[in-house]
């Protein structure tokens, strides 16, 4: 669960705090036990991927249609991530949609 809230945290900072938390938890307790990784790699697969989205987003704030993608993208990161936490509370398995599988 800290994997996904970490991302959370970092939306708070800096503007690459949000991969930076994931990450290191996953870095940290990936050989503790198989859950642990599979959630802490699928966090950062999110948040890789939500970087690319929020940086072609930032682009076509030039033709006005990144406008009204940012905040999007800013909600849809919050719930997802908040929705993929309280999955990983209950020990359910959880693969957020629309996501590159950068790390398998």
């Amino acid at each position: 669960m800290a994997c996904h809230l970490l991302a959370l945290v970092g939306l708070l900072g800096n503007g690459i705090g949000f991969l930076l938390g994931p990450l290191i938890g996953w870095l940290v307790k990936r050989e503790s036990h198989p859950f642990i990784d599979e959630h802490g790699k699928e966090a950062v697969n999110f948040q890789l991927t939500m970087m690319i989205a929020f940086i072609v987003s930032a682009l076509l704030v030039f033709v006005v249609i990144g406008l009204l993608l940012l905040p999007l993208l800013a909600i849809l990161n919050v719930v997802l991530t908040i929705i993929a936490g309280l999955k990983a509370s209950n020990g359910e398995h959880y693969r957020y949609p629309m996501t590159i599988r950068f790390l398998s």
